[in-house]
C-alpha cells in the first residue's frame, strides 16, 4: 500500500465554479530525507511523483541513502565551484531524469548530516519557500513516515507538520 494514496490529481479544468466537488490536488511539496528516497527501487515517493500533477521535491541532505541506486556518488552541494561536485550533482540528476517524472522540480538543501534539530529551522524556511507567502488551493505536503529512532526523520516531520500547521495544509506520509 502506499502511503501517500489520498494524493490524487486536479479536477479538470471545465469544472464550474461553485461546483460542490471537493477541492483537490494541484502541487505536492515533497521533502525526502536524501534523494535515495525518491531513487531506491519501488519507492513511494516515486510513485507519488509519477501521479499527473506538479511536485517540488526538497531533499534534505547529502550522506550515505544519497547514493543512485547504480551505487554512483550522491548529490552534493556544499561547493559549487567544485568541479568533482558537479559531477555528483550530475549523476543524481541523471538518475532522476531515468524515472520519467516530467512534474518533478528537485530543490536540493544538502544539509550536513545526520540531520539534527538544528536543521529544522533551514528545513521549515525551505519549505515556506516553496509553499509561497499565500498558496492556491489544493497544495499538499508528502514526507517521510517517522520511524522509531530514526532522528533525521523526527527532524522532517517535526518541520513538515510546522509548516502544514502554519499553512493549513494537508500533510499526508510514503514509506
Amino acid at each position: 500500500m502506499v502511503a501517500a494514496a489520498g494524493l490524487c490529481p486536479a479536477p479538470p479544468e471545465d469544472v464550474p465554479p461553485g461546483d460542490p466537488t471537493p477541492v483537490l490536488l494541484r502541487r505536492v511539496i515533497a521533502v525526502a530525507v536524501t534523494p535515495h528516497d525518491l531513487l531506491r527501487p519501488g519507492s513511494d515517493l516515486a510513485r507519488a511523483a509519477g501521479r499527473a500533477f506538479p511536485v517540488d521535491l526538497l531533499a534534505c541532505a547529502d550522506g550515505p541513502g544519497a547514493a543512485p541506486p547504480d551505487g554512483g556518488p550522491g548529490d552534493r552541494a556544499d561547493d559549487p565551484d567544485d568541479a568533482a561536485d558537479d559531477g555528483v550533482g550530475d549523476a543524481v540528476r541523471a538518475a532522476v531524469r531515468r524515472l520519467d517524472l516530467p512534474g518533478l522540480a528537485q530543490h536540493r538543501l544538502a544539509l550536513p548530516t545526520p540531520l539534527t534539530g538544528a536543521a529544522e529551522e533551514d528545513l521549515v524556511a525551505a519549505l515556506s519557500e516553496l509553499v509561497g507567502f499565500d498558496p492556491e488551493s489544493g497544495v499538499q505536503l508528502l514526507a517521510p513516515v517517522p520511524l522509531p529512532g530514526d532522528a533525521e526523520r523526527a527532524v522532517v516531520d517535526r518541520a513538515t507538520r510546522r509548516v502544514a500547521a502554519i499553512y493549513r495544509l494537508p500533510l499526508h506520509h510514503y514509506r
